[in-house]
């Protein structure tokens, strides 16, 4: 199963593509992220986020998508933006009719680590150990674009057992 992940916000959003196939048999197919341009009107950043989201799911054909779920902290007006640029994200999936899951930080953790509090290096460090991948994938969004495809891939083969 083609899985993506997709790490979404304004600035940055992190992707990842495995090859999943049996419990523990995962490809790293590609890593990275879309970026958009600080003090760009915000409907040009979401502009580009829609044309580069289709791209991507063009490129790579997922059969399904693994998406984070919001977490606000403190700053609303950022949390709003990312919101804007996740409902693209969704948007861009669901054109495309792409499947998605949502997850939180806390589950991806869970999943991903085994407990829910992990830190980011550890994530980037299980990641590439998971993928057999020879250093770090960076930027860290990208690393959680492939956490968040790994977590899928451990969700859906606990509910088909």
């Amino acid at each position: 199963m083609r899985i993506l992940g997709i790490d979404p916000g304004l600035a940055t959003i992190g992707y990842g593509v495995i090859d999943a196939r049996g419990p523990r048999e995962m490809e790293c197919i590609s890593y990275g992220a879309i970026k958009t341009p600080a003090g760009t009107p915000i409907e040009t950043r979401l502009n580009i986020i829609f044309e580069d989201m289709g791209e991507l799911i063009e490129r790579y054909k997922p059969q399904v998508a693994s998406v984070e779920k919001l977490f606000f902290k403190k700053n609303v007006t950022t949390g709003i933006q990312v919101a804007q640029a996740r409902g693209v994200v969704l948007l861009s999936l669901c054109r495309k009719d792409v499947p998605f899951f949502e997850y939180t930080p806390m589950q991806i953790k869970s999943r991903v680590l085994g407990y829910g509090l992990g830190e980011k290096s550890q994530i980037q460090y299980i990641v590439q150990r998971t993928l057999n991948l020879a250093e770090k994938p960076k930027p860290d969004d990208a690393a959680d674009g492939l956490a968040l495809a790994i977590c899928h891939h451990y969700a859906s083969a606990r509910l088909t057992r």
